[in-house]
């Protein structure tokens, strides 16, 4: 498996199992699913999971295929969904949160921690029928005066190694908390070729993800690409309910599956070339559920990224947001 840097983080497999899959949070799946997937993807090379207690059932998998040993340079991370709470408040809810994620794993410390909320300008109001706003998002002013300063408090306990952000919709404000220091280590944000985070929008704004993952570059900041194959939209079939903003986007893939049969390959594998090759993406979170969802993503690395032609091919469809 190729290594790739990511940003401060340092050294670190071009694949991230992520833990939405293997928490059996979509999709049918067993335990004995989510311990063969853990296994199978450290035995190959991953040598990053990340995880969240919204991942339902994930950090607990973790404790059951390692016993609260990961193997020999396997880092973890975890997430917390923080909102805009009072500001006294927020260290006090990341380090709960950080704890009941540690006891769940059987860890004593995790390697990364992820502002898992996203991160909005403190004016900015939701689409009616959306979440509150208070709920779903950190504001910026919090992230810079409260967010920052209980991280960086966390590092210095030794309960994380290094802290990061979530860079999905808002890409003004991401870009706005990766301008100035502290900065994060990384940044999650959308790598796939319809920039699409699917479902995870509803804020009636252009999720912009390339220009995310242009300015984490000049800010020196690592980028986790998420929903190489948007959550099922960009392969062959998908697992996710009708009339959901994922199978609107199967349906306008139409085209790219079209492609694909023509050049005699499946669409789940192009899609993982393709997010693979996007400029500034250093790792590749997978949401996969089980051992043959991997072997595909893990095929897909094998062969590495598309030839310039065929992703030439793919934006000419004109599927991007």
């Amino acid at each position: 498996m190729q290594i790739n840097t990511l940003g401060p983080f340092g050294p670190v497999s071009r694949l991230t199992l992520g833990g939405g899959g293997i928490g059996q949070l979509w999709g049918e799946a067993s335990d004995k699913d989510s311990v063969d997937t853990l296994r199978r993807a450290v035995d190959t090379g991953i040598d990053l999971i990340d995880t969240a207690p919204g991942y339902r059932n994930c950090e607990k998998m973790v404790a059951k295929a390692f016993g609260g040993k990961l193997p020999d340079g396997v880092r973890i991370t975890t997430k917390y969904s923080l909102g805009t709470p009072p500001l006294a408040e927020v260290y006090d809810r990341l380090r709960v949160s950080l704890d009941a994620s540690l006891a769940a794993m059987l860890l004593p410390r995790v390697d990364l921690m992820i502002l898992h909320s996203e991160i909005r300008p403190d004016d900015f109001e939701y689409p009616a029928g959306q979440p509150p706003k208070d709920i779903r998002s950190t504001s910026l002013s919090l992230y810079r005066q409260a967010v920052v300063p209980a991280f960086e408090r966390l590092v210095s306990e030794g309960l994380i190694g290094a802290w990061g952000i979530t860079g999905i919709n808002h890409a003004a404000a991401t870009i706005d908390a990766m301008s100035s220091g502290p900065r994060p280590a990384v940044v999650q944000t959308i790598a796939n070729l319809m920039d699409s985070p699917g479902e995870m929008n509803g804020t009636g704004l252009a999720p912009r993800p390339r220009d995310v993952i242009t300015a984490a570059k000049t800010y020196g900041v690592g980028v986790m690409g998420v929903r190489a194959v948007q959550a099922g939209a960009l392969t062959s079939g998908i697992d996710r309910p009708e009339h959901s903003p994922t199978s609107a986007d199967f349906d306008r893939a139409a085209s790219y599956r079209a492609l694909c049969k023509q050049w005699g390959e499946d669409p789940a594998i192009v899609a993982y070339r393709y997010a693979i090759g996007m400029d500034g993406v250093e790792t590749l979170v997978l949401g996969v559920k089980n051992v043959a969802e991997l072997e595909q993503a893990l095929d897909a690395e094998r062969r590495g990224p598309l030839d310039a032609e065929q992703v030439a091919a793919i934006d000419a469809l004109g599927l991007r947001l």
